[in-house]
């Protein structure tokens, strides 16, 4: 698994974003997929998972109804959709994979590089 991040940028608070994490080895689809964030100064945090097949998505409290994750395992890409972003989301959005991934950095083997994500007020 060689998965890249991508879709970040500069956005004006308010707007929207959609990162996506590509899998270069094309064998995604056999794993669940997490995103994380990690602010400067801050912790890595769970934002959002996904189960191999799409069948079960996981979301940070905080960020349910604004954040989507979903996946094309045609395309071995998970996406995340962000919406109305503010300040505090600004940060490096980390891309992860495991069989069984769920909320926590320990489940996922593989990492993105991550894409960096800043929120103008």
């Amino acid at each position: 698994v060689q998965l890249q991040a991508s879709g970040g940028g500069l956005v004006q608070a308010g707007g929207s974003l959609r990162l996506s994490c590509a899998d270069s080895g094309r064998t995604l689809s056999s794993y669940a997929v997490g995103w994380f964030r990690q602010a400067p100064g801050k912790e890595r945090e769970f934002v959002a998972a996904i189960t191999w097949n799409g069948g079960r998505t996981y979301y940070a409290d905080s960020l349910k109804g604004r954040f989507t994750i979903s996946r094309d395992n045609a395309k071995s890409t998970v996406y995340l959709l962000m919406n109305s972003l503010n300040p505090d989301d600004a940060a490096v959005y980390y891309c992860a994979a495991g069989p069984n991934g769920r909320l926590s950095r320990d489940e996922y083997d593989y990492w993105g590089q991550g894409t960096l994500v800043t929120v103008s007020s």
